[in-house]
């Protein structure tokens, strides 16, 4: 197995970097490496229907799950989510079409593919079905071959997404890999992670853009797998030579992720977290009006979390000091003043709560 350079380079070898990954692949593979039953959730108010579908399918290899109503198949996908959901349309209560906007309108479930089963004709029925975001159809009454030829076409759609999740996960695990290289940051992404999604949620930004900021909190210095550890350890007092190889990082990591369109909302994260509002930062010198938001409410947070760390070089300050120091940088045009307000009065808020 081989590894690009930048990464053999920041693990020390070839042997190592096979090592290291494979604690990334035994976190985030073992879907990959130890198949398991595709699970199916069939929802539908006519048991015998229901038993007739899980019969056939599980007769197929597959692991079927039923549930008379909406309400049973929200707990389901709170326990145990499925590979893919089958769903009547017409049920007492909430409908199949209900439940799929549900499914479809959660980050952790949207992606499990859902087959609205109904005996509804109507072009009109079939349009709601699709602005609900169904992924397909069956009509009834149910054929077994055509039952059987959509699951598995789906389920394999299913198996390919859940690769790209896995891939997601192992640059994650990456990202923490080149934290571990620093033993005084450990446990800065988690923290970067948590609070970048807090504050994102504080300002009401939406489930994609929250999801980015918790992504981009373990990925924002991936690029520093390329860096060499005499230059990353260092600290301060980097040679003009050194800082040039630094303010590198927020690109090479880019260029890693640049290929999963998983990540598009990332990327600015990774790129722009340490440019500065009065066009001070790197890699590209942009200017307030310039920086996405994304990055600039990380930046917040990871300047924070930076002030209240120790580091060999320098004392980890306290929260009032961290404050001050960050609201006088702001007014100096290095931070999003607004954002830094933001910032501390979701802090205040938490602890008026805790």
């Amino acid at each position: 197995m081989s590894f690009p350079r930048e990464i053999r380079t920041a693990l020390g070898s070839e042997d190592r970097a096979t090592s290291s990954l494979k604690v990334a692949s035994d976190r985030g593979m073992n879907s990959l490496l130890t198949r398991r039953q595709p699970r199916v959730l069939v929802v539908d108010d006519q048991p015998s229907i229901a038993g007739l579908m899980s019969q056939l399918l599980t007769l197929r290899g597959y692991d079927v799950v039923t549930a008379s109503n909406v309400e049973q198949a929200e707990a389901e996908l709170r326990r145990h989510p499925p590979d893919l959901i089958l769903s009547d349309v017409k049920m007492p209560g909430r409908s199949g079409y209900d439940l799929c906007r549900l499914v479809k309108s959660d980050p952790a479930t949207r992606l499990i593919p859902f087959v609205l089963i109904t005996g509804l004709s109507d072009s009109a029925d079939k349009l709601q079905g699709i602005e609900a975001g169904a992924d397909d159809f069956l009509n009834k009454p149910v054929l077994a071959e055509e039952l059987t030829a959509r699951v598995k076409s789906l389920l394999r759609v299913k198996e390919f997404t859940d690769e790209l999740e896995t891939v997601d996960s192992v640059l994650c695990t990456l990202g923490l890999i080149v934290e571990g290289r620093d033993p005084y940051t450990e446990g800065h992404c988690e923290r970067l992670a948590a609070q970048a999604a807090e504050l994102g949620r504080h300002l009401g930004l939406d489930a994609d853009s929250i999801l980015a900021l918790r992504r981009g909190g373990y990925l924002h210095d991936l690029g520093k797998i390329a860096v060499p550890d005499v230059i990353l350890k260092k600290g301060s007092d980097l040679t003009p030579e050194e800082w040039m190889i630094m303010k590198q990082h927020p690109v090479t990591g880019e260029n890693i992720c640049k290929p999963l369109k998983s990540l598009r909302l990332v990327l600015p994260i990774i790129r722009h977290h340490h440019e500065h509002s009065d066009g001070s930062g790197y890699p590209d010198g942009l200017r307030a009006g310039e920086i996405p938001l994304l990055p600039r409410v990380l930046q917040v947070v990871d300047v924070y979390d930076a002030l209240c760390t120790e580091r060999p070089y320098k004392p980890a300050k306290s929260h009032d000091q961290a404050a001050q120091t960050m609201r006088e940088e702001a007014r100096q045009g290095l931070w999003d003043p607004a954002l830094v307000d933001e910032f501390f009065n979701m802090l205040a808020e938490q602890r008026n709560v805790a």
